[in-house]
């Protein structure tokens, strides 16, 4: 006879205990996150501080060349012809002796006449500048022998110096008047 055969039971295997291996992985995936966001914040910030300074090395750049201009107008328009040595007048100065310390070097002269001020926004700049009279025995056109050599050289120097912490500028130029 045959007897019933008792269907096979299937035994399910009791879930093995786990060992926290999910939550290791999490937490470290977590630092990692935390260690990338912190380097992007830091990139950021670097960025920013150098955008920062370009604009203002940009702005007290263009101030000192619109000084720089404007002086060169000046000297185009009145031409003047300081006595060597003399004192400085309205940022125009005799010529410079060459055994003391340059003029816009040297931290106690007080001759720099304050252009045209330059804003952008918020932010307004006063460059200032001197021009210092070089002579009048320079040749009118160099390069040609047969021209003339009495014609006026003047060294033109500009700054601009937004404030602490800011940019600072100078800039020359030689001039020529005839």
């Amino acid at each position: 006879m045959n007897t019933p055969r008792r269907p096979r039971s299937r035994h399910t295997a009791l879930p093995r205990r786990q060992a926290g291996v999910a939550l290791v992985v999490a937490l470290i995936l977590l630092v990692i996150m935390t260690l990338v966001g912190l380097s992007a914040l830091r990139t950021v910030t670097l960025e920013e501080k150098m955008t920062a300074q370009t604009f203002d090395r940009s702005l007290s750049f263009q101030a000192a060349e619109a000084a720089l201009r404007e002086a060169e107008t000046l000297v185009e328009t009145t031409v003047p012809t300081p006595a060597a040595l003399a004192a400085c007048v309205a940022g125009v100065c005799g010529a410079p002796d060459s055994s003391a310390t340059v003029r816009w070097a040297d931290s106690g002269f007080t001759g720099w006449q304050n252009a045209t001020a330059v804003a952008n926004g918020p932010i307004s700049i006063t460059p200032q500048y001197i021009v210092e009279y070089l002579g009048n025995t320079f040749p009118c056109q160099p390069g040609t022998p047969s021209a003339g050599t009495d014609c006026k050289r003047y060294r033109i120097t500009a700054r601009s110096n937004a404030g602490n912490d800011r940019a600072a500028v100078m800039l020359q130029s030689i001039f020529a008047a005839e």
